[in-house]
């Protein structure tokens, strides 16, 4: 085995970039942007039927990803989804 000797900055900006990294990675861990949701959970969440959630499928309305017969949905495309369809309160007069 190879020692291997290092200077003190040295050794603590290596310690700190680790730090950073593990933070990232946590933060990764934690985004609920990267969540998905398979088919029968985004119905729950929207609130909507299959038939709906299909055809918003076949219009392109929503993002997905399908393996085999299974269909995902990933939060973020969901988050959009509501953002572009967001409209401003009405003002009354």
């Amino acid at each position: 085995m190879e020692v291997v000797t290092l200077q003190s900055e040295a050794f603590q900006e290596i310690m700190k970039r680790m730090d950073e990294m593990s933070t990232a990675l946590t933060q990764k861990q934690k985004n609920p942007h990267d969540v998905f949701l398979d088919n029968q959970e985004f119905i729950q969440l929207m609130n909507i039927s299959k038939r709906t959630a299909q055809a918003w499928r076949d219009d392109g309305i929503i993002s997905f990803s399908q393996v085999g017969s299974k269909i995902y949905y990933r939060m973020s495309d969901i988050q959009k989804l509501l953002d572009s369809n967001s409209r401003n309160a009405f003002k009354k007069k």
